[in-house]
């Protein structure tokens, strides 16, 4: 993040000094000049430090000083005094002053003084930002499967991780686009900046673009403060724009722009500001398409798709399924309350024959539902909701419909022969496996007797699967 310190002094060789000398390119100095409402623009200014002369500071001094540190930003606040007595300087100190120094101070006393904050602060940053929610921290390993489409998407992550190229995501609602997000910043170069994650669909076009960009004090009615934008608080980190392809055609031409230079104008600035970011974007939508409608603009397309990374849906990797549920229900077990242990097998049969049209959050939501309606230790089919009860498989659509009708089933539209057959196969060995375990309570050699197969080949077989013994003891 870029940190904005504050100058409001009554030298102008100090604001001179400072500005030529502080180093860093995540620093942004603003210099306050003349008296005229030079209060009022100190607290507006959005600033993380403020260095300010005791006289600009209005009666009561105490009351000031209270306002400077109870502004949204904290910011740290060093007031710069005439008198040199020990009182004074104690009673800046018990007022909430965080450093107080003479005006007369050395130059490179100050700028030590000014370099040592912005260090604590930097540190300060990074405290903050791990895990201060409470949350688990993403990782491109949240994404191993035992699908071979999702290894070799896996892969490519992977090889795009270090670098800073744009990104795009693409993929349907629901597929983990900004967990994938947050895994591969938390896994670059870049996980020690920060995150910030810009929702384009979810404000009005007058709002976005001070999102976005920021805006100064009276940049429009009600912008009775300076703001930073998310392009300037994600300065050392990562930017993230869910939802791209909802994002109005007039900021596309900005956002085109930012994206060529990495500079970004606040509303009613003057002066542009340089951002060291990685942008990655994401959205559910077929952006060729919208742009054969005139919705999205061409140019900041092929901009933004230098790296396009697909994120195959929870059905075509339903093999992941069962591994899926037993870790999820382990991560909202803290959140329900409830200790329930697993899931049955018909219940877990169903769970791997549904289509998924919400991917995996909708596997989660319907996880945290049945664990919240169980009344026993383990989720049963009747927990689960009507939708995932009635829905038949792939292969009992086969042998139902029946070649007379001619009618393609809903489940192999948009298919390749080949991903049909492998699909099928894999649903009718999923089930005669999970009915053989379930016969032998687990026991994976008389289940190999009863296949007639080895049963270490039996063994792989389910862990392609995601079938585990444990599941159908007892």
């Amino acid at each position: 993040m870029l940190m904005r310190l504050v100058l409001a002094t009554q030298s102008r060789k100090v604001q001179r000094y400072l500005t030529e000398n502080l180093d860093g390119s995540d620093v942004q100095i603003r210099t306050i000049e003349g008296k005229r409402q030079t209060w009022d623009r100190v607290v507006r200014s959005c600033g993380d430090i403020i260095v300010i002369h005791r006289s600009l500071i209005p009666a009561p001094e105490e009351t000031g000083i209270a306002l400077l540190n109870n502004l949204p930003e904290k910011p740290t606040t060093v007031i710069l005094h005439e008198s040199d007595t020990p009182e004074v300087y104690a009673g800046l100190v018990a007022q909430g002053a965080d450093v107080v120094l003479h005006a007369d101070v050395e130059l490179e006393k100050l700028q030590e003084a000014v370099e040592g904050i912005l260090e604590s602060r930097r540190q300060q940053t990074l405290v903050d930002r791990f895990d201060r929610r409470g949350r688990m921290r993403p990782m491109i390993g949240d994404f191993s499967s035992a699908s071979e489409e999702m290894r070799l998407f896996v892969d490519e992550v992977l090889q795009v991780v270090p670098s800073d190229s744009l990104l795009l995501i693409l993929g349907e609602t629901g597929v983990g686009k900004e967990h994938l997000a947050r895994a591969i910043h938390a896994e670059s170069p870049r996980s020690s900046g920060p995150f910030v994650s810009v929702n384009t669909a979810a404000l009005p076009d007058t709002l976005l673009e001070s999102e976005l960009f920021g805006h100064e004090q009276g940049a429009y009615t009600g912008a009775v403060r300076s703001r930073r934008g998310a392009f300037e608080l994600a300065h050392g980190g990562t930017i993230f724009l869910d939802e791209i392809g909802e994002m109005p055609l007039q900021l596309q031409a900005k956002l085109l722009r930012v994206l060529q230079d990495f500079e970004v104008t606040p509303l009613g600035g003057e002066q542009p500001i340089w951002v060291d970011v990685r942008v990655i974007a994401a959205t559910n939508r077929d952006l060729e398409q919208a742009v054969e409608e005139g919705l999205f603009r061409k140019d900041l397309y092929y901009r933004l798709s230098v790296v396009s990374l697909t994120i195959p849906p929870l059905r075509r990797r339903r093999e992941d399924i069962p591994a899926m549920v037993h870790t999820f229900m382990g991560i909202l077990r803290k959140r329900v309350g409830r200790d329930i242990q697993g899931v049955s097998n018909d219940a877990l049969v169903a769970l791997c024959q549904y289509r998924w049209p919400g991917n995996v959050r909708e596997l989660m939501n319907v996880l945290e539902r049945g664990m919240l309606l169980c009344r026993t230790g383990v989720i049963s089919l009747e927990d689960l909701p009507l939708t995932l009860r009635d829905t038949p498989d792939t292969a009992t659509a086969l042998f139902n419909t029946g070649l007379a009708d001619e009618a393609l089933p809903k489940a192999w539209r948009g298919k390749s022969l080949s991903e049909v057959k492998k699909e099928v196969f894999d649903e009718v060995e999923r089930l005669y496996i999970s009915s053989i375990l379930k016969e032998t309570k687990g026991r994976v050699g008389e289940a190999a007797t009863l296949a007639g197969v080895h049963p270490r080949g039996l063994y792989g077989t389910m862990k392609r699967l995601g079938l585990r013994k444990e599941d159908f003891k007892g």
